[in-house]
């Protein structure tokens, strides 16, 4: 275990959480609503600190991540637990699992080991993926201190459910943040997830932005939930509006998992969805799930070839040239390649701990 940032003590051995929107006040010996961080003798410690569940290297396209290094390997991490309980969670068995269920499962895996395997596999990027990476905080912040000084990519893959003191801290060594935006209102949020969090989480993707973070948002689009004509307009409209056009937005194709027994997602839904979005000015819009649908590739906004072809996570061709169309010359933006470096902000943010 290693002691946590982000909290106080209280009286009578109770510590507050400051990680995340839940703000658990957690009695000794008990864990927070994520079940990864635990109330010990009046100290909360990180449960999870240095031990993973899964380990992979994923294409970044996987991720997903359409105009981030496109073809690039990431090495990808994740452990139990999480701060959400989405009914319809593909990876339910793991995130919706406390610390203290089936540790024996846990590999431990230090901050150094990450970032050497990471390199010994000729990986780009590391990825936080697979449960909700904010309440791995403490482990994050410390692997990607050292990813960036290895001259590795740190790419968070996550719902957006952190306080915005938190999120700022990460930041210092984020190079992307790929946002579920789950839906567009208060009570679609706590239906599916158990918190009404929306406005945190556009919070969090304006302060993404603001620090100069890759952003590309992604939507699971599920029917008689998050389908309709208004939540689509209404989503589509305020990446525009706050983030802009360029911004990348997966609508992916919802199957019946975990707790959750809708149809599947028709193809005419994400269509619609692509309609909605190009009519409110997003350029890129891209269709997840569906093998084969040409919503996979990337076209130019300025003549309309492909750019990128994609065939399931693998790339065919790529014709983007330093940012630019090789055909028309059109600037493709919001895109990251080899031969266009990051630029991050330039005044760190200060590290909030307690």
């Amino acid at each position: 275990m290693k002691e946590a940032l982000l909290y106080e003590k209280l009286a009578h051995e109770m510590v507050h959480c400051h990680l995340c929107p839940h703000e658990c006040v957690i009695p000794e010996g008990k864990t927070g609503y994520c079940g990864v961080r635990k109330n010990v003798e009046g100290s909360l410690y990180a449960l999870t600190y240095g031990k993973v569940i899964s380990i992979a290297i994923d294409p970044i396209e996987k991720k997903p991540l359409n105009h981030f290094y496109p073809g690039a390997s990431a090495f990808s991490i994740g452990t139990f637990g999480c701060n959400m309980r989405c009914q319809h969670c593909q990876n339910w068995e793991i995130s919706h699992r406390g610390a203290t269920e089936d540790g024996d499962q846990l590999r431990k895996l230090s901050p150094e080991q990450a970032v050497a395997m990471a390199k010994e596999r000729n990986c780009e990027v590391i990825a936080y993926t697979y449960n909700e990476p904010s309440i791995w905080f403490e482990y994050i912040l410390d692997t990607s201190k050292l990813a960036r000084k290895e001259g590795l990519f740190n790419v968070l893959v996550t719902s957006g459910m952190i306080n915005p003191p938190a999120l700022k801290t990460l930041l210092n060594f984020t190079d992307s943040y790929r946002l579920d935006i789950k839906g567009f209102t208060e009570e679609f949020y706590q239906r599916l997830t158990g918190s009404a969090v929306l406005a945190q989480v556009l919070e969090n993707a304006l302060i993404a932005f603001e620090a100069g973070a890759h952003i590309e948002i992604i939507t699971n689009i599920i029917p008689n939930w998050n389908d309709s004509d208004e939540q689509l307009d209404g989503l589509s409209r305020w990446i525009v509006d706050n983030l802009g056009p360029d911004i990348p937005w997966h609508v992916t194709r919802y199957h019946p998992y975990c707790k959750l027994r809708e149809p599947t997602t028709p193809v005419e839904t994400l269509d619609r969805a692509r309609e909605i979005g190009f009519k409110n000015g997003l350029r890129y819009i891209y269709v997840g799930n569906v093998p084969g649908h040409p919503g996979q590739n990337t076209l130019c906004p300025g003549c309309g070839k492909t750019l990128i072809d994609r065939t399931g996570f693998a790339i065919g061709v790529n014709h983007i040239v330093r940012g630019c169309c090789e055909f028309c010359g059109c600037k493709i933006g919001h895109f990251r390649g080899p031969d266009i470096p990051i630029k991050h902000h330039t005044t760190p943010f200060p590290e909030y701990i307690l």
